[in-house]
């Protein structure tokens, strides 16, 4: 082709700010391609003019990348039962520099909205999350940060309108956002955790394990928090033998270090 990948990406992000470097290149590259010869185009500079002046193949594009897998705000009662209860005593015990890691973070709704949620009692400086998940795919894509608006339906409006950008059909998380979470690649079975967390939330990923590798994963959980910390995990899942742990149940989801 006349103009070469290179161009595209910094043309698509001119247009969209949706760094394409951020998206495995060549599982990208082909697929774009194929989505350029679908249409009947030749070349990434008609491509990029075709892009500009007709709004459904923009569209097409879009939702060609859009991630649609998870959401943000799951649960929106156990999101407010944290912004009423568990973030408050957080900062009650530890201050307003929180430690949390958000793990198995998929598509990083859940990051993302920790940082949305946590603004809401500390400074936007004082946060980082931790992300981790074992898929390099679904990191990928959350560093893009890109959405349908299924996924962002609970998110509060106040942070809708602050923190999102429609791009055609889809919705952009802001960079502001995005510099508040670090993320990084960890097979919750195999490596090492970190500690000193003052909570930590993993939701709806130990459903598919067995029951030794939850019991095995919800006890390195326990020694990664810090005491009076806190465990979230998802509705579908329960901690059966918690107090053999050494967990305390503050509510259906939500499981506190003494």
């Amino acid at each position: 082709m006349a103009v070469d990948y290179e161009y595209f990406k910094k043309e698509i992000l001119k247009m969209t700010s949706i760094d394409l470097n951020s998206y495995k290149e060549k599982q990208m590259k082909r697929r774009i391609d194929n989505l350029i010869m679908k249409n009947k185009i030749v070349g990434y500079d008609n491509y990029v003019a075709a892009l500009k002046s007709q709004k459904p193949l923009f569209d097409e594009f879009i939702n060609y990348i859009t991630i649609n897998v998870s959401e943000f705000y799951r649960n929106p009662d156990q999101w407010e039962y944290m912004d009423k209860t568990v973030i408050p005593a957080l900062v009650k015990k530890f201050g307003n520099r929180l430690k949390i890691w958000s793990a198995a973070c998929s598509t990083g709704d859940e990051p993302y909205s920790l940082v949305m949620a946590l603004s809401k009692h500390v400074p936007l400086s004082n946060i980082m999350i931790t992300a981790t998940d074992l898929d390099k795919t679904v990191i990928a894509k959350a560093k893009v940060g890109l959405y349908d608006a299924k996924s962002i339906a609970n998110v509060p409006d106040e942070f809708k309108k602050k923190y999102f950008t429609q791009v055609g059909p889809s919705y952009k998380i802001s960079d502001e956002i995005k510099a508040h979470v670090k993320f990084s690649e960890h097979n919750l079975l195999k490596d090492r955790y970190d500690t000193n967390y003052d909570m930590i939330v993993c939701r709806n990923v130990l459903i598919y394990f067995t029951d030794e590798a939850k019991d095995e994963v919800f006890r390195k959980f326990f020694t990664s928090i810090k005491p009076g910390g806190f465990l979230f995990i998802g509705s579908t899942e329960q901690i059966v033998n918690y107090k053999d742990i050494g967990y305390t149940r503050e509510n259906s989801f939500y499981y506190g270090k003494p």
